[in-house]
């Protein structure tokens, strides 16, 4: 089984490869998980593992922009025999063999919900990204300026501002914002580099009424909350997404692919200063 993860050196991936590997030990069958981390998010660098991965594995799990030349690459697997599953964020529709994830427009219209019910005045609202291909982050960010646009229309969301994720650009962006624009009510980070976010909440925020929102719990989110530096992370429930995934490639594994492809949400998790 092969997985195939973005950024090592961030916590979730971390996490989510070490409950991979411990719920392939627990398994009812004998499997190899093999984990490697993309060296970007460029389509040669991503094609080139899947392909290296794929004449090791028997299926695939993968985390990858949606975009045509790894659409081409999947099909090329999927016509030898190797299934990829799109994680957390969905990319070749059509061809790969499912989907397993959170549903990120209700992920961005919950974020946009809290918001709008604990910002202390209106105003202008940051959107933080690291790259336009990533689809889950996308439809964060949708369902978040949706759900604003319908519910809550004296909020501005500004342009969205897409980074490399690099904990150094996150938090250059995030002083910029708070010094640029003087009525900034908030943030809403839809991809990684909360890391350097909240290095500038602590650092210049302090005392501010700003409003930070993250995606998932780590080291770093679950101080923040417990500092209130941010109002909420939303996780992926990594255990019982790693127990359905792992189910998932061994059947494909054993009986072959799906008659059509599929999607599978799970229900996230919400953690607050209080719950956590």
């Amino acid at each position: 089984m092969g997985f195939i993860l973005r950024e090592p050196a961030e916590h979730f991936f971390q996490d989510f490869a070490r409950q991979v590997e411990a719920t392939v030990a627990s398994a009812p069958f004998r499997g190899t998980p093999i984990i490697e981390f993309a060296p970007s998010h460029a389509p040669g660098d991503l094609v080139a593992l899947l392909e290296d991965v794929g004449a090791r594995c028997h299926a695939i799990a993968m985390v990858a922009p949606d975009h045509p030349t790894i659409t081409a690459a999947v099909a090329e697997l999927k016509s030898n025999g190797i299934p990829v599953f799109s994680l957390f964020s969905d990319f070749a529709a059509g061809v790969r063999e499912g989907y397993l994830g959170l549903n990120n427009r209700k992920v961005g219209r919950t974020a946009a919900w809290m918001f709008s019910k604990i910002a202390k005045r209106p105003g202008k609202v940051a959107v933080l990204a690291v790259s336009h291909r990533f689809q889950g982050p996308e439809l964060r960010e949708s369902g978040f300026r949706s759900y604003l646009r319908e519910k809550a229309p004296t909020f501005e969301v500004l342009d969205t501002r897409v980074n490399p994720v690099t904990w150094q650009t996150t938090y250059e962006a995030t002083l910029d914002l708070m010094q640029r624009e003087s009525d900034l009510v908030g943030f809403y980070v839809a991809d990684s580099g909360m890391e350097g976010v909240i290095a500038a909440l602590r650092e210049e925020g302090e005392g501010s009424d700003l409003v930070a929102i993250v995606n998932e719990i780590t080291p770093e989110s679950r101080a923040a909350l417990a500092d209130d530096v941010i109002a909420m992370a939303v996780a992926t429930p990594l255990r019982r997404l790693c127990h359905e995934l792992i189910t998932l490639m061994a059947r494909v594994i054993d009986t072959g692919a799906a008659a059509t492809p599929w999607q599978t949400f799970l229900p996230f998790e919400i953690y607050l200063p209080e719950n956590i």
